[in-house]
Order: structure tokens, then sequence, then C-alpha cells
């Protein structure tokens, strides 16, 4: 049996891929065939979706966001210090992973003050670019809040 949609169609099959949300469905056969399953497509959808509902984990999370501390919190708070970082990236994540990172997600300020309180020196705009590259690998989460963009570690999955 062929394996590419155009090896099929050359077969004198017909395909159509559909993509819905995280999931995709392709019909394929005849011409005419597939043509009146897209005919019947929107009452399809409505058995798909309920099909893939079924498969979705039923978990959901409620995460309440403290964005601002107030003076005393923060003269009484002390910036987290790590030992050793290779990188920026790596730098980030351990006072990510600290008490201090884990109490609330914090800003590019609060960052960069923690990072020099360790003795490590990156400017801005790498803290940034590592940031933005450490938001893409879903290894830290990022929303814009009144006090700007916030960051704190990601939670791992947990598949049952």
């Amino acid at each position: 049996m062929p394996n590419t949609i155009g090896e099929r169609i050359k077969k004198g099959n017909f395909a159509f891929r559909i993509k819905m949300g995280d999931y995709e469905v392709e019909i394929n056969g005849e011409r005419e065939e597939v043509l009146k399953t897209i005919r019947e497509l929107p009452n399809l959808t409505a058995n798909i979706s309920k099909a893939f509902e079924a498969s979705k984990p039923k978990t959901t999370t409620t995460l309440k966001v403290k964005t601002a501390a107030t003076k005393e919190e923060t003269s009484a708070q002390k910036l987290p210090r790590i030992l050793h970082a290779k990188n920026c990236s790596e730098a980030v994540l351990n006072i990510l992973a600290t008490d201090w990172g884990k109490w609330r997600p914090r800003t590019i300020v609060e960052l960069e003050d923690a990072v020099k309180a360790s003795g490590l020196r990156y400017p801005r705009r790498t803290l940034t670019g590592v940031l933005t590259g450490l938001v893409k690998k879903g290894r830290v989460k990022r929303w814009k809040t009144d006090a700007g963009h916030v960051y704190i570690l990601a939670e791992e999955e947990v598949l049952a």
C-alpha cells in the first residue's frame, strides 16, 4: 500500500487531511467517496471532537498568582545565591528552582538582581533571550501582568 499522500493520489486514491486543535484526521479513498464524506464533515467533526474529548485528561490546574510585592516583603526577602552555572540558561533555571523562585513568578528585573547577587554578569538582552528560549522549550512559563512579563518554572506533567 502506498505510504505518502502523493503516492496514494497517483494510484487513484484521494486524500483529505484536517487538523483540529492538537488532533489531525486524514480521510482517503476514492475521490467521490472522500468528497461525499467531506460534505458530511460538519456532523463528523462533532463526533470526532467527542471522541478526542474522551481521550483528554480530565485534570485542571488553578494557579493563584501574586505579582506585586509590598516594600516589607521585598526588604524581608533575600535574593537567592547560586554557587555556579555553566551558562545563563542554567543560572536562570537554578534561580527559579530556589524557594525564592518558586514563591511567586518573577519579573525580569528581579531575575536580573538575583543573577547579580550570585556574582554572575549577563546583559539584560542575554537574559531576555535565554528566558524566551526556555519558554519555547517549555521549561519556563511566562505571562504578562501589570508589572510586565513574569516567569516561573514550568511544572512537569504527570501522565497517568
